[in-house]
């Protein structure tokens, strides 16, 4: 039995280019298709100049592989024949605005929890964010847009499966979330070593073949850096703003400081910065150490003109309620760091409700 990317080829085969008469196998403009549980990824490549011109044939070669049987989903994306072309636009460049209305339309506020390096707790972050938003009454979403590296089917605690209903796909409900990750889709250890033109795929895939439904608010968790995933946000949805998490150190702050300018290049608001393992609490003695230093992400808000939003600690407790997939806020709701977590989540809910009211005092925990 032919195997499935077998048959999207096939299919494939019979979508020509008006302009040559040629099918797009048999040009060579189809590049890595790739197949996981009836997701079907691909690209075509096209000449640069003809870009915009071949958005029918892009639609035609996606019907044509949504429709053998076998595949729920399918998701084609336009690449340029030349590598060392620019991958993308300008930041300035005028996209963002009418293509935001594409993607997510029912969402209210879709915000980008950011940070300019790896490893400073982001994603943490961003569940307790959204469990704390969620404990509020509001109807919460959670996507993952780090596509090398999900976190969230650990930090949620399920390894479930999304099912797929005709050509949508149900995303995973736990701890009051609609959530979504490749990791949901994909083996726990697969890597994923996909070019930027997929990852731009399967985020847009995540965003519009996912029924989201109706959501007063959307958090999701960029991957580290300024790159594809971040331009892909900033372009295909309205971006109510974003939030910078930062260790207190030079290191970092230098980090988040690039991606503060990254989204004021894309005319996304940055609601404000958030200081992640402000300090170490012995689980001892509950002696406190400032590890990172301790006040950075405050100086450099100060700095960059944007609200200081918080502090939180290194403790013991969130790092194994993370990986046991049971969010401080739910599981410890009675502690220090889960109350400043709720603090947080309910300034920023406040700033994207209105935005315009002057800034409240930010929220220590020393």
């Amino acid at each position: 039995m032919a195997s499935l990317v077998e048959a999207v080829r096939a299919a494939l085969g019979q979508v020509r280019d008006p302009a040559t008469g040629r099918d797009v196998v048999a040009a060579g403009m189809v590049e890595g298709i790739s197949e996981r549980d009836g997701m079907v990824q691909f690209a075509l490549a096209v000449p640069r100049e003809r870009a915009r011109e071949m958005e029918p044939l892009r639609r035609a070669a996606e019907a044509a592989a949504a429709a053998v049987p076998g595949v729920l989903s399918a998701t084609v994306v336009l690449t340029a024949h030349r590598a060392e072309a620019p991958a993308a636009p300008p930041p300035a460049a005028k996209a963002p605005a009418g293509q935001g209305a594409m993607l997510l339309p029912g969402v209210k506020r879709i915000v980008a929890v950011a940070s300019g390096k790896g490893g400073v707790g982001k994603s943490t972050t961003s569940v307790n964010l959204a469990v704390a938003l969620a404990a509020q009454g509001l109807r919460v979403g959670l996507l993952d847009a780090d596509i090398y590296g999900p976190s969230l089917p650990q930090m949620l605690g399920t390894q479930e499966k999304p099912r797929a209903v005709g050509q949508r796909i149900i995303p995973v409900s736990r701890w009051g979330l609609k959530a979504m990750s490749i990791g949901f889709l994909v083996e726990q250890e697969t890597p994923m070593v996909w070019r930027g033109p997929m990852v731009m795929g399967a985020l847009e895939q995540m965003m519009g073949q996912v029924e989201w439904g109706e959501l007063d608010v959307m958090v999701v968790d960029m991957p580290p850096g300024t790159g594809d995933a971040q331009l892909t946000m900033s372009q295909r949805v309205p971006l109510a703003g974003a939030v910078i998490v930062s260790t207190p150190q030079d290191v970092a702050l230098i980090d988040a400081r690039r991606g503060v300018r990254m989204f004021e290049k894309v005319n996304v608001p940055v609601l404000g910065l958030i200081e992640n393992m402000s300090f170490f609490c012995c689980p001892k003695c509950g002696e406190r150490t400032e590890i990172f230093g301790h006040g950075g992400a405050r100086a450099e808000a100060g700095r960059l003109g944007t609200e200081f939003l918080g502090e939180l600690p290194l403790k013991l407790a969130i790092r194994q309620m993370a990986d046991a997939g049971t969010p401080i806020v739910l599981a410890a709701p009675d502690s220090h760091e889960a109350g400043a977590y709720r603090a947080i989540a309910a300034r920023l809910w406040e700033k994207l409700e209105a935005p315009a009211t002057p800034r409240a005092p930010s929220i220590s925990m020393g």
